[in-house]
């Protein structure tokens, strides 16, 4: 058997990527077609800029506008505090919600000075919504626009019933990060490609804390060296946490082990420089082992990979995809590398959705290897949460049994505009899951 780093192997992994990132690409111009959706963009916790024309936000801004999800997502109460020179005060309170008999929106207000208004309106496509409000008199009051320019950042302005502009607003979303949630930029990686500032700037806004990454490549990450693209990662508010790296198995050839070392201690000084807390890697070749002999090396090779990590205070981890799921010589190669592979040098990140795709459940792995698993990939079967297929909340029971310290979301399956799903997916774990 061949345990060569093949470019055969190389070119077939680059295709199939390119392949699920060109689908990708098709699903991120689908729409949104139900108002209860479109609503869900207002969730999260958002701040006034500086000026409406402007997306740049003060030190103290002028107004924190908290939107909280109420009953599965359709709804959503409004809290708006406002700084009045020295403190915050609470200044509006809505309740929002789609309403199915009549597919409109409808608010609830009332306002510090204890006027209550009611408002009833709905989005005209995916960016636009208009909402017409009346006081309890019936009188109608105001009306509200609202343009998402993008899902964390959205123009208001209010107009009279002679359509004269009585206010203008722009708010910025700046969720918080004390849950310490991270994200794969598999999920974004077009627009990484594309624009890596903004890309990077967005996820902030959006409340991820750190990222995790899978380019490495002739010692850079999207053309940029370590120091540079840590830079960048520090510039916008995140962290440069987690890289999975790939190098599959050397023969047993003296020279071709050394050459591999060699390249790995490169990539672990490269991503001690940017800061990286952990590394992962994957496997693709496990449907070519048909003997344990032949796993043991793997066993093997993963522990000196985690000798060199330690060494240089970095953590390894073992990326499951569904392969690890078959057994050879009646043993199941999952069970093999955990019971093979030293907890000193070697630890685990559990894809749970690979593992429910497997038909395996990830809580009996938890509960008989506790502490082994650093990390979860969290994604499912569509945006996250919404298969209604993954026991996330019963998995997340487990998450301190298991020694997880690092929670990554992934996005794969596209139903909505990109950017749509990965603020869903934050919003699904911040009110949800943690």
């Amino acid at each position: 058997m061949n345990y060569n780093f093949s470019l055969y192997r190389f070119a077939h992994k680059t295709v199939v990527l390119l392949l699920f990132i060109s689908a990708n690409a098709v699903f991120s111009q689908m729409q949104i077609p139900k108002q209860s959706d479109r609503l869900q963009q207002y969730l999260g916790f958002w701040v006034s800029s500086i000026h409406y024309k402007t997306d740049s936000v003060a030190n103290l801004p002028l107004i924190k506008m908290n939107n909280y999800p109420k009953i599965d997502h359709s709804g959503m109460s409004v809290d708006v505090l406002q700084h009045n020179g020295t403190s915050y005060k609470h200044t509006l309170t809505e309740l929002i919600g789609h309403d199915t008999k009549t597919d409109s929106i409808f608010a609830l207000g009332k306002s510090a000075q204890g006027e209550m208004f009611l408002g009833k309106g709905g989005f005209t496509n995916d960016t636009d919504w208009i909402m017409k409000d009346r006081d309890f008199t019936g009188k109608e009051t105001m009306t509200v626009s609202f343009d998402f320019k993008n899902q964390t950042d959205v123009y208001l302005k209010g107009v009279n019933p002679q359509n004269e502009m009585l206010w203008q607003t722009r708010y910025i979303k700046k969720n918080p990060k004390h849950k310490n949630i991270g994200i794969q930029l598999v999920s974004v990686h077009e627009e990484m490609q594309k624009n890596p500032k903004e890309t990077l700037k967005y996820l902030d806004r959006m409340g991820y804390s750190y990222i995790e990454t899978f380019v490495y490549k002739d010692r850079s990450f999207y053309g940029l060296s370590p120091i540079d693209f840590k830079k960048l990662v520090e510039e916008n508010n995140l962290k440069f946490t987690g890289s999975m790296t790939f190098y599959d198995l050397p023969t047993n050839n003296h020279q071709a082990w050394k050459k591999a070392m060699k390249w790995w201690k490169e990539c672990i000084e490269d991503h001690k420089q940017a800061g990286v807390e952990y590394l992962t890697i994957s496997n693709n070749q496990l449907k070519e082992i048909k003997t344990l002999s032949e796993l043991k090396k793997y066993a093997e090779y993963y522990t000196a990979i985690g000798k060199l990590c330690k060494e240089r205070g970095i953590r390894f981890a073992y990326h499951n995809h569904s392969d690890e799921f078959k057994t050879v010589e009646n043993k199941v190669i999952y069970d093999y590398l955990l019971e093979n592979t030293n907890p000193k040098y070697v630890s685990f990140q559990a894809d749970l959705h690979w593992m429910h795709l497997s038909q395996i459940n990830p809580i009996d792995y938890f509960k008989k290897y506790k502490n082994r698993f650093i990390s979860w990939h969290v994604k499912d079967y569509k945006e996250l949460g919404q298969s209604g297929k993954m026991d996330f909340e019963l998995y997340f029971e487990y998450a301190e049994t298991a020694g997880v310290k690092y929670i990554v979301a992934e996005v794969e399956a596209y139903n909505y505009p990109v950017w749509y799903s990965i603020n869903a997916a934050w919003n699904y774990l911040y009110f949800n899951l943690l």
